[in-house]
């Protein structure tokens, strides 16, 4: 569950409400199981693939985010203007979490709250000019009206020409109380998803009426974190689903909060690897119940935190994995928490670096008893991870698929514009160095030596230098490194990726995929490759600008990408990644109903009914299913015996449930609790006695 956080600004010497989980600092504990875990590897060594045959999208014009604050007195300082500059900020949030909520932009006021002076509106687009970054704002929900927020669009973008284009309505709103926890401000009768969802309504009519080219975002929950699954009395439904049913028509994108409350450095540095499940059920929640328009809706990843040694190491090796991880999975921006927050208490990491509970990029110089910060605006390692990206990839960029085999080292890889090719290591290590070997598909590095970033453990400031080759670097402890390769002299086509492609006609077993035609040269040919990791296999080819992939495994995820081929043989730029799952049979000999009925973050309820539909009875069976995430496992079940295996699970029938009639004369009802950490999607195949069944799913 989270909760809204309250942080001292010592600066203003009164309380920043932030909207971000309380901290669990981590102290020695966590260094024990990072070291724990280091100790296990089995080599000093790591192999890094990089597949540039696999692109997964370009870095968008927003995503390097960061929220900002109207109780923050420095927010808009010459001298913050200049760091945030400096960090490549693309996208900067208003006006600060919760306070968003209470917020009134004509008076500049937050009753109930503190806001500093030389923090309003204007000022704050002066900063977002000045760093030419775009902002993204905060319409008071809870304490505000449709109508107040059509004036801030209507001075914004008629009056002062800003041309602000994304708004969200409210922050954290399910936190008004509704499901038991209170912290967001919420003056509505009715605190209901479907009051808010009815209000988004509204307040999308009334702010399009003034500038129809704005978007507009709802407030979702992230699955797998609270309020997920909630069903509050007299609802149907939960959250998500509700306000995703009612409004998902009315607004272009979607919010959504992720603070993963690991306790300790060594949890916190692996909770990365949560991101592209939660958010791949997330996409598909909003699929399911977002209307006929579903898929145009954006994702923005408006807070993140680790929330555990903020101010130190472990935080800036999260947040440099968490930005393109989240990037990685088609999020449009990702705004980490945030500028200035204040020193809360004190702790060590497991660096021995001093912590400070700190959820801000920049120091604000002051003190918790008798230890203090640094010097006021003074950057945390957050700052410099943030840094790090643009060392990476600048906006148009394409991301491309990275691998490693080694759990304590991540990577991420990005194809720039002018063809060299950036590739981001972070060790998640505190002791051990790493020899990292690397790996190219569908690229040829030149033999020149590479650019290498490196941002240490603790240190101030990023270094380059020229050093190792485009085969082998060194990758020190707790350090974020990015190599950028040049390519040789080998000829490269011409031609542009292919527009994005769309699936359609998706059965059990086949599916169209078609895309919009390359240009840049004439393409004789396109390829059609489906991603394995970082290996790419080649499913199908077509002269046309679709094909039909026949062969396909039911109840199974495919991502795919289209590359063109040139007059020379050369290939493309991939174009961006295509996502879709095959459907279970039509027509079976079984059929399923496998129903989710409540959940509360961390577990999860689901009902299933099972049905012979085929001539002939079955006399004893055996239920069959594998969680298609790692982050589930199987607690209890009814009715059945339950065992499950790793993600596998199977249930096989009692003496008084054996007997199932032909065609549909009866069913067994049977069920089971599920724990999860993160996203629990539902199996896309359940197969009876060994046969793939019919399968429909209900919530």
């Amino acid at each position: 569950m989270r909760v809204g956080r309250v942080g001292t600004l010592a600066t203003a010497g009164l309380l920043a409400v932030s909207g971000a989980v309380a901290a669990v600092p981590g102290g020695s504990a966590a260094a024990s199981a990072v070291t724990a875990a280091s100790s296990t590897a089995a080599a000093s060594s790591v192999n890094v693939s990089v597949n540039t045959l696999e692109g997964l999208g370009t870095i968008p014009a927003t995503g390097y985010g960061l929220n900002s604050a109207v109780w923050d007195s420095q927010m808009n300082t010459p001298s913050v203007q200049g760091l945030l500059g400096q960090a490549g900020i693309g996208m900067l949030r208003y006006p600060g979490g919760s306070y968003g909520d209470m917020y009134h932009w004509q008076t500049n006021t937050a009753p109930g709250g503190y806001v500093a002076p030389g923090t309003d509106f204007d000022s704050f687009m002066g900063t977002v000019k000045t760093i030419g970054a775009q902002p993204i704002l905060i319409a008071n929900y809870g304490t505000g009206t449709p109508e107040e927020a059509a004036a801030w669009v209507q001075y914004a973008n008629v009056t002062k020409g800003y041309g602000d284009k994304y708004w969200e309505v409210g922050n954290e709103n399910y936190g008004n109380g509704y499901y038991g926890s209170g912290w967001e401000a919420d003056d509505h009768s009715s605190k209901s998803p479907t009051t808010y969802a009815q209000n988004v309504i509204q307040y999308s009519k009334a702010m399009k009426a003034v500038d129809p080219t704005i978007k507009v975002g709802a407030v979702l929950t992230m699955p797998g974190n609270w309020p997920d699954g909630s069903v509050a009395t007299g609802d149907s439904a939960d959250w998500n689903r509700t306000v995703l049913s009612i409004a998902g028509s009315a607004v272009d994108f979607v919010i959504v909060h992720w603070y993963p409350n690991g306790t300790g450095a060594a949890t916190a540095l692996t909770e990365p690897d949560q991101l592209p499940g939660e958010l791949s059920q997330l996409r598909s929640e909003i699929n399911e119940y977002g209307g006929a328009n579903a898929s145009r809706l954006g994702v923005a990843l408006t807070e993140v935190n680790a929330g555990v040694d903020e101010d130190t190491q472990p935080d800036a090796l999260f947040g440099a994995d968490t930005y393109f991880t989240a990037l990685e999975q088609g999020v449009f921006t990702v705004d980490w928490w945030d500028t200035h927050n204040g020193p809360t208490q004190i702790s060590t990491a497991p660096d021995g670096a001093t912590d400070y509970d700190d959820w801000g990029v920049l120091s604000s110089g002051t003190c918790v008893g008798s230890v203090c910060e640094p010097a006021m605006n003074t950057p945390f390692p957050s700052y410099y991870a943030i840094s790090m990206l643009s060392k990476l990839g600048h906006p148009g960029d394409q991301m491309v698929r990275a691998g490693t085999d080694q759990q304590l080292v991540a990577a991420h890889a990005v194809k720039q514009a002018n063809g060299n090719l950036a590739v981001m290591l972070v060790n998640k290590d505190p002791a051990n160095a790493y020899t990292v070997n690397l790996h190219y598909s569908g690229y040829t590095p030149s033999t020149a030596t590479p650019t290498v970033y490196t941002y240490g453990d603790e240190a101030s400031s990023i270094t380059s230098a020229a050093q190792g080759s485009s085969a082998v670097q060194t990758l020190p402890p707790y350090s974020i490194e990015t190599v950028v390769l040049t390519p040789s002299g080998n000829h490269v086509s011409t031609l542009k990726a292919p527009g994005s492609p769309v699936v359609s006609q998706v059965t059990d077993t086949q599916a169209t995929v078609s895309w919009t035609p390359s240009s840049g040269g004439t393409a004789t040919r396109y390829e059609i490759y489906r991603q394995f990791g970082t290996t790419s296999e080649l499913l199908a080819e077509s002269t046309s600008t679709s094909a039909t992939i026949a062969n396909l495994v039911p109840g199974t995820g495919y991502t795919f990408n289209v590359l063109a081929t040139d007059q020379s043989g050369n290939l493309s730029p991939p174009s961006d990644p295509l996502t879709f799952t095959t459907g279970t049979p039509a027509a079976s000999t079984c059929a399923v109903d496998y129903q989710v009925t409540s959940g509360w973050g961390s577990g999860y309820v689901t009902a299933i009914t099972v049905t012979d539909t085929g001539p002939a009875p079955i006399n004893g069976w055996s239920l069959t299913f594998t969680f298609p995430s790692t982050s589930e496992t199987l607690s209890s079940g009814w009715n059945a015996t339950w065992t499950g295996t790793g993600q596998n699970i199977e249930a096989t029938s009692l003496s008084w449930n054996a007997n199932l009639a032909a065609n549909g004369g009866n069913s067994a009802s049977i069920g089971f609790v599920g724990n999860n950490t993160g996203a629990y999607p539902s199996p896309a195949a359940i197969s009876l006695n060994g046969t793939v069944c019919s399968t429909t799913y209900s919530s």
